[in-house]
């Protein structure tokens, strides 16, 4: 039904709605905060158009330069660059370029704010479709317009990856599939992927817990939802857990004592108590984000001890007994998740780097002491920056005696639709960009 209701709404709405969550993000708010202002009635459809917006932004503010150097009004500049970043190509567009022109032209008339423009913005885009060819030849020109990422990204991304920096760049532009982990209390991989086949959606294995499905569907309405049979986690996600709980042994007649230290929105929390028998606490400094842990565990018949906390100031929460095991999966810049919030791109300054680096760095050293002598601490972030991975990994080993440093999977670079794996240290088939390390720690 929902589908249905989108289809049903007029182009030129959904063409506004592009256009006030590209303003949101130039100014600094994230796109899914600013989607929560926007009409639940078309919402969706106007999800669709800012994601792609945002994806084809570089080429769109390209385009829109080389016919306006000076740049109209915020309003009416956010309305023409999502018109040309849906207009630029005729792959998989849904929508033909004169409705595109006619849409647009009718959101610029339906507001006060771009009324005015709106022969401003019909010129723009006839232009365009008259001299197309040229206008594109001159983008290509320009790295950020042929790329979708702010230079400095694509720099910093070339200087940390010089064998990879395209395919990574490429991946970060393509649309991040549907993929689900299994809850083994519940069900198996094998018999959810049957009934999943039993309402026509195709899913393929991935890894020993994961489904990717053939194509998105609304995540409530599939089988097993409220029964908690699976949980939505990319599959270079669902590697933390089992990589932690790896080489743990509860102690004799007790349990496995583990801490998630920044676990929401309780992911990684969910697959540790999906695969062991262990006391979990689940840390987050932020309340509203440990009721959503909270939810999300019930839902899959799961039980930890959640708790507000900053994870930097143990003294504040921790009750004094060591942890067997701490899963620290740390804030960074999140430029390894592109496919899935393309406004992160736009929304990062390049300082964003190294205070997102320093925060890492202090949780590392302020949760190494909760760790028992034998216990491991696992370091992730879903970041492709080596400042926030291989980096923070080799400095935190020099600053503590008694680390060792366990064979790890390093930097997993995001990855689109292969079937061979293109990086030598990465997952198979279709995943995000995560940064894995296992320090032990050693009896001094």
């Amino acid at each position: 039904m929902q589908d249905n209701s989108t289809q049903q709404v007029p182009l030129w709405r959904q063409l506004q709605g592009a256009a006030f969550l590209l303003m949101a993000v130039r100014a600094g708010r994230s796109m899914t905060a600013a989607l929560e202002e926007v009409d639940a009635a078309i919402r969706p459809g106007v999800q669709a158009l800012g994601f792609h917006a945002l994806r084809q932004l570089g080429r769109a503010e390209a385009l829109r330069q080389q016919m306006a150097s000076r740049p109209p009004p915020p309003e009416a500049d956010a309305l023409l660059c999502v018109a040309l970043a849906l207009i630029w190509t005729d792959e998989g567009a849904p929508y033909t370029a004169h409705t595109l022109v006619d849409q647009a032209v009718e959101a610029a008339k339906r507001s006060e704010e771009t009324r005015h423009q709106a022969s401003f913005i019909n010129g723009c885009l006839r232009r365009f479709l008259r001299e197309r060819e040229m206008l594109l030849a001159q983008t290509e020109k320009h790295p950020q317009a042929v790329w979708n990422h702010p230079q400095w990204w694509i720099d910093r991304v070339r200087q940390d990856h010089p064998m990879q920096w395209q395919a990574i760049l490429r991946s970060n532009n393509s649309r991040a599939p549907l993929t689900l982990r299994i809850n083994q209390r519940k069900t198996t991989p094998a018999l959810y992927q049957q009934a999943l086949t039993a309402i026509n959606t195709g899913a393929k294995q991935s890894g020993l817990y994961g489904l990717v499905l053939a194509s998105a569907q609304p995540v409530p309405s599939l089988p097993g939802y409220l029964e908690g049979h699976f949980s939505v986690q990319d599959a270079a996600a669902q590697r933390a857990a089992p990589m932690l709980l790896d080489g743990l042994s509860p102690p004799t007649g007790g349990r496995l004592r583990l801490l998630d230290a920044c676990a929401a929105p309780g992911g990684k929390t969910a697959h540790l108590l999906e695969l062991a028998d262990a006391d979990v606490t689940a840390l987050d400094i932020d309340a509203r984000r440990c009721e959503r842990v909270r939810q999300n565990l019930q839902r899959l018949g799961l039980q930890a001890d959640v708790r507000v906390g900053d994870a930097a100031r143990p003294q504040d929460w921790w009750d004094g007994q060591p942890y067997d095991g701490i899963l620290l999966d740390a804030p960074c810049t999140a430029s390894g998740i592109v496919r899935r919030h393309p406004d992160v791109r736009w929304l990062r300054r390049p300082t964003d780097i190294a205070q997102l680096a320093a925060l890492q760095k202090q949780l590392l050293d302020m949760l190494w002491p909760l760790l028992k002598p034998g216990g491991r601490l696992l370091f992730c972030t879903c970041s492709v920056f080596r400042a926030e991975g291989e980096q923070q990994a080799q400095t935190f080993v020099t600053r503590h005696k008694d680390v060792h440093f366990m064979p790890s999977p390093g930097h997993f670079l995001p990855q689109t639709g292969v079937q061979e794996t293109v990086f030598p240290d990465n997952l198979q088939g279709d995943h995000d960009g995560f940064y894995y390390a296992v320090f032990e720690k050693r009896s001094l």
